[in-house]
């Protein structure tokens, strides 16, 4: 895929991927499947700090789909915090029968997911 069609792409992400993170989080965690996306047992401490953190991040990222190559920084920082996110998360759902729901649909293959459209569409070489 060509850079100029991936930046137009890329900035589609961005927002798109910048309100998942301010609504839709908390919509899978507290309304949708909370088994999925939250812990079990419920710790709303840890999980309101994960929504806050989303949040931020999701308004920084809808920021940055107004100009995605001013924003690589943020960018390359969301696609690597995901991949580590769910890795953490994923050790711990293999090794705690309660997490299995986050790797089973849940939570786990969403930041993957995230992590992998976000580095496919970042434009490289020389006209990035």
């Amino acid at each position: 895929m060509q850079n100029e069609v991936k930046l137009k792409y890329l900035t589609i992400a961005l927002y798109v991927i910048g309100v998942t993170y301010v609504v839709g989080v908390y919509l899978m965690m507290r309304w949708i499947w909370p088994s999925g996306w939250g812990w079990t047992p419920a710790q709303p401490e840890y999980e309101n700090m994960i929504l806050g953190v989303y949040a931020v991040l999701g308004i920084y990222l809808f920021r940055a789909a107004k100009d995605p190559m001013a924003n690589v920084s943020l960018i390359n920082f969301t696609i690597w915090s995901n991949v580590v996110h769910a890795a953490v998360m994923l050790y711990y759902s293999l090794i705690d029968d309660t997490e299995m729901a986050n790797l089973m649909g849940g939570d786990i293959p969403a930041l993957f997911l995230v992590a992998f459209v976000l580095w496919y569409l970042m434009p490289r070489g020389e006209t990035a």
